[in-house]
């Protein structure tokens, strides 16, 4: 089947489903499924008591499982890091985590847009890398840094612009070209700093976008990934662009025969994508001090791993900004309470597969047993 929904060649019929412009078609003037969202039928008075689990069923798939068992599963990281470290609950050590999970919950937000289109984004490390170098080395320090915020943006617009239309319009795997583009940026950045670190360091507006505190005790950054975060989350569930979002995630061919700009919203979504990594990478290089080579590497799983976690569906169509956001925290709590117990290594990746492969399977349940 055509991933970009372009009718195969010789097909003058819709294909079964889709009858038309009319029929099968993703409405882009509804709201977007966030979940199973299966009508309880209520039992008449004096059933059976048996009768109520199905119904208690049906209502937990009503009320969002994936949200709800991801903030337990954050409360129950709390209670197990309080009990090993008693400063794990201190609003001190709690802000500080905040603005980790600030950096990564830019990245995952915009990872969310391309996997609710059924694609994924492996350029997130050298994006990060790459627009947060020549913004550092070419804004400088004129105008306190200035220059950088657009500089940086400038440069993840230009990435998410060639991986959305190798995507859209070349019809290459979203796999296999952007994990193209990501080793192409590394051979530049590579040529762009001779193999080293870039000499220039993070301007002072830089900096104090990542670790200034408008409101005392909170990052910067926390409030840029909130902002993020709303405006996503109005763009999603009020414009059209976001129900032909998820429309295109839901069927892809459906909503080209409706007639929705299936490879503009790819584009779109790419772009929007590789902005939020690109100021991810100027906000870590404020937060840093530099910016240097491989700097987002340690970027890319978890961010996906925080939107799989927050309920999103890795086929596309399904999922929630404040689902994403529950998963990010969940990811870096989980990270910080394995550091602190002393954890080695091995042990933290097999507890930390072991968590996401636990509640893929849950979320499976739960949509299986609302359907």
């Amino acid at each position: 089947m055509n991933r970009l929904g372009t009718p195969w060649a010789g097909s003058a019929a819709p294909p079964p489903g889709v009858a038309g412009a009319d029929a099968g078609c993703p409405d882009a003037t509804a709201a977007p499924s966030h979940g199973a969202a299966d009508e309880v039928t209520h039992g008449a008075p004096g059933a059976a008591p048996a009768a109520a689990w199905p119904a208690l069923r049906r209502a937990l798939a009503r009320a969002d499982l994936p949200l709800l068992v991801s903030s337990l599963c954050v409360l129950a990281v709390l209670l197990v890091g309080s009990s090993v470290n008693a400063s794990f609950l201190t609003p001190r050590y709690l802000l500080q985590q905040a603005e980790v999970a600030a950096f990564l919950g830019l990245v995952a937000s915009g990872q969310m847009l391309v996997i609710l289109l059924g694609h994924i984004d492996l350029s997130v490390p050298w994006t990060i890398a790459a627009s947060a170098m020549l913004a550092t080395g070419l804004g400088g320090q004129a105008a306190g840094g200035a220059l950088g915020v657009p500089i940086a943006l400038a440069v993840g617009a230009a990435i998410g612009l060639v991986n959305g239309l190798g995507v859209a319009r070349l019809r290459v795997p979203s796999m296999i070209f952007t994990l193209g583009v990501n080793a192409a940026l590394q051979g530049l950045m590579v040529l762009y700093t001779g193999g080293s670190a870039p000499p220039s360091t993070a301007p002072p507006l830089v900096s104090w976008l990542a670790t200034g505190q408008v409101v005392p005790g909170v990052a910067n950054a926390v409030w840029s990934w909130v902002a993020v975060s709303l405006l996503l989350t109005l763009v999603l569930r009020r414009t059209p662009l976001g129900r032909g979002i998820y429309a295109i995630g839901t069927r892809e061919r459906a909503a080209y025969l409706c007639g929705l700009p299936v490879r503009g919203i790819v584009v779109a979504c790419f772009m929007a994508n590789s902005m939020l990594c690109a100021l991810c990478g100027l906000l870590l290089s404020g937060y840093a001090g530099k910016a240097y080579q491989g700097m987002g590497d340690t970027y890319l799983l978890p961010a996906i791993a925080a939107v799989v976690l927050g309920g999103t569906s890795i086929m596309g169509g399904r999922g929630r900004v404040a689902g994403t956001a529950v998963g990010t925290v969940l990811v870096v709590l989980l990270q910080s309470v394995l550091a602190v117990m002393q954890m080695p290594d091995a042990g933290r990746q097999i507890i930390y597969g072991l968590v996401i492969l636990g509640m893929l399977l849950l979320y499976g349940r739960g949509r299986r047993a609302g359907t």
